[in-house]
Order: structure tokens, then C-alpha cells, then sequence
């Protein structure tokens, strides 16, 4: 008896499949603007950050711990603890949930994190960030960010979002910009971009922060 075959039909996704080609380009143009970068281009973030972009004393922020050729958000963090901002770092909790952020102070302890990445340690107290800054692989001028394909700062902006304003600014070195990012509805828009070069404020109007 010939009980045929069940066909399943595979779509392909355009937009998953265009930041696919982009994420292998972007990771080693990135690479490649790390290496030829100078000492001083993460300070230079810090400085023309924080000449456009003033935290209040008081003010609770997050960055990441760098990994993979990401420019260096220390700096910045160190001048923003002095400052009197309450700083932190993200915690990767599992697949599939979103970021949750622990206090920690530059020099601070941290543990091992999942992807390489650094944590505050558990005893850490936990933060609710206003001013998010955010690793990217490229970045456009509409505010679209290519990330490694996790979607855990998707996520995270979501459901902050959802519940007060958050400030999400994406910090690169300016050669890691693009004509156009591949983009879905799911992908969280920046409010600000910096680069060692300056600061770019995504247009009103453009979804950032929506």
C-alpha cells in the first residue's frame, strides 16, 4: 500500500536570511575597525556621549561588559559612576527571557557569564535602568541595530518599554555603520547612537523608543 508522503513546507525568512549575510560581514568588519582603532576611541565615545547626552546624578544606567571586538563602555561607566549615576551590568538569566541587570561599580567583582560574557555576582543588588547602552554588529541612521541573533535586547526594550520610557543608546566605532539594516516589527529601535567619531540622535518620528 502506498501511504504517499507528508509534505512540509519550509518558507524561507528574507529578513533573518539578509541579517544572516550581514552578521558574517559585520563581524569581521568590526574586527578589523578594533584592531586599526586607537587607544583613545573609547574615550572619545565618553567624551562626545556625555557632551550631547547628560545623565543626571542619580541617574541608573546599564552597559554591557565588552566581548568580541565591541568597543571598550568603561569609560564611559567610570565617568558616569563619578558623575553619581547608580551603574550596572546585564544578567543573562536563560534562552528565551530577557535581560535582568545587577549593580556594579567599575572594579567591582564579576562572575562568568553565558557567551564569554562578565556578570556582577548574585549577591549584587538588582537595577532597573532608565539608560540603556547597548553592543551592536552595525547600526543605520534610522536606529535599526543588528545584534549576534539572540534577540535578548529586543526582548529586554520591549518590556521595559512597555512599562516606562527607557533610553536605549548603541555604542560602535563609526565604521560599523550601514545603508540599512534588515529589520522586523520584534526589532527594538535605538534612541541614540555613539561612536568615537560622535553622536547620532535618531530622528522623532523614525520609532525609536516606541
Amino acid at each position: 500500500m502506498n501511504y504517499g508522503r507528508a509534505e512540509v513546507a519550509i518558507q524561507s525568512d528574507p529578513v533573518q536570511e539578509a541579517k544572516t549575510v550581514l552578521r558574517q560581514d559585520a563581524l569581521n568588519r568590526r574586527r578589523q575597525l578594533r584592531v586599526a582603532a586607537d587607544a583613545g576611541a573609547a574615550m572619545r565615545l565618553a567624551d562626545s556621549l556625555l557632551a550631547a547626552l547628560t545623565p543626571a546624578a542619580g541617574a541608573v544606567v546599564s552597559a554591557y561588559w565588552p566581548i568580541r571586538d565591541e568597543i571598550d563602555p568603561r569609560p564611559l561607566m567610570a565617568r558616569l559612576e563619578d558623575q553619581g549615576c547608580v551603574c550596572g551590568l546585564p544578567v543573562i538569566a536563560g534562552a528565551g527571557e530577557s535581560l535582568r541587570f545587577r549593580r556594579w561599580r567599575p572594579g567591582g567583582p564579576l562572575v562568568a557569564g553565558p557567551f564569554g560574557t562578565s556578570e556582577p555576582p548574585a549577591d549584587a543588588d538588582e537595577i532597573d535602568p532608565e539608560i540603556l547602552f547597548v553592543p551592536l554588529l552595525a547600526f543605520d541612521r534610522a536606529g535599526h541595530r543588528l545584534g549576534y541573533g539572540g534577540g535578548y535586547y529586543d526582548r529586554t526594550l520591549a518590556a521595559m518599554r512597555a512599562r516606562r520610557r527607557v533610553t536605549a543608546v548603541g555604542l560602535a566605532f563609526a565604521g560599523q555603520e550601514v545603508p540599512r539594516v534588515p529589520h522586523d516589527p520584534t526589532d527594538a529601535r535605538l534612541d541614540w547612537i555613539a561612536t568615537e567619531d560622535g553622536v547620532l540622535p535618531i530622528a522623532e518620528g523614525s520609532g525609536a523608543g516606541a
